[in-house]
């Protein structure tokens, strides 16, 4: 059995995150369309300038902030610098980082994928990570291992919302139990309660969450998915510009609802560069969600 020490989990802090703010993760998607639309040169520096506005309007109205790493990537390693630099301070604004960068390999490149991402002392830690679990589930045993290790979470794409990704995940797995999505949900829930019931402190969220698309939520009981008992926090992109409301998380979600961790990018963006407008914007979405609690 294992014990830990009593330092907050993910889980935790998560909770703790989505009580006193709301759950909206506040997406950080630097589309090119985005900088020119805000008058910013698609550069580093736009980059720069951008995230920064971003980090500024969200910094005591929300709790979790997600950068899409392939959107910084882009500019190779100065982008990388702007990242490090978000990543630190939006933690120094109080926020939780997750970095959206869906890492998924086997053996010593995922470790080595683990600790750029997960370890203390990279400059590209932030406080969870996304994950791609379809080189089997137990490839992401390093990942796993040192978020849990460094009080980290994971969030592992389980049912997404692109057309493509129902030719995976909608089939059948190989002992004829249900959907290969349901497997992943399982196997996330195995890997809390085990990691739960060795904790001091009980958490209502384990460190193993789950990337659930909110136009696709309803789906999840038809494959014989039950994501309330997964014990795991369900990042849920496509509030706002993919069309999702926050009713829709509520019915689509039903009883996993006070799990979800809405995700919300350019239907909030759109508003900038004016960063009271974006305060606005942000301020919209948290009271709907309220709400809706």
């Amino acid at each position: 059995m294992r014990e830990f020490e009593l330092v907050p989990t993910f889980g935790h802090r998560l909770a703790a995150a989505m009580e006193r703010y709301s759950p909206l993760c506040l997406g950080l998607d630097p589309h090119p369309s985005l900088l020119k639309a805000w008058g910013l040169d698609d550069s580093a520096a736009g980059l720069s300038a951008f995230a920064k506005t971003v980090v500024e309007a969200g910094a005591g109205r929300v709790g979790i902030l997600k950068p899409q790493v392939a959107l910084f990537e882009r500019f190779g390693s100065a982008g990388f610098a702007v990242l490090e630099k978000v990543i630190a301070e939006a933690q120094a604004a109080g926020m939780l980082v997750i970095n959206d960068a869906k890492r998924g390999d086997i053996g010593s490149t995922m470790q080595a994928y683990a600790e750029a991402w997960l370890a203390d002392g990279s400059p590209l830690a932030g406080d969870a990570l996304t994950v791609s679990p379809y080189l089997g589930f137990e490839s992401l045993r390093p990942a796993i291992n040192l978020a849990e290790q460094n009080h980290r979470g994971l969030f592992v794409l389980a049912l997404t919302s692109n057309p493509e990704g129902a030719s995976v995940q909608h089939l059948g797995d190989r002992d004829g139990q249900g959907s290969v999505a349901a497997a992943i949900v399982k196997a996330a829930e195995d890997e809390n309660d085990y990691f739960m019931s060795s904790l001091i402190e009980p958490a209502k969220l384990g460190p193993i969450g789950l990337v659930v698309g909110a136009t696709v939520a309803q789906q999840a009981q038809a494959l014989g998915i039950d994501l309330a008992r997964s014990r795991a926090a369900l990042l849920a992109p496509g509030l706002g510009a993919q069309g999702a409301t926050v009713a829709d998380l509520r019915s689509g979600f039903g009883q996993a609802y006070p799990q979800v961790v809405p995700n919300s990018s350019r239907g909030i963006l759109k508003a900038g560069p004016d960063r009271q407008s974006l305060i606005d914007a942000i301020t919209a979405v948290t009271d709907q969600l309220k709400e809706q609690s």
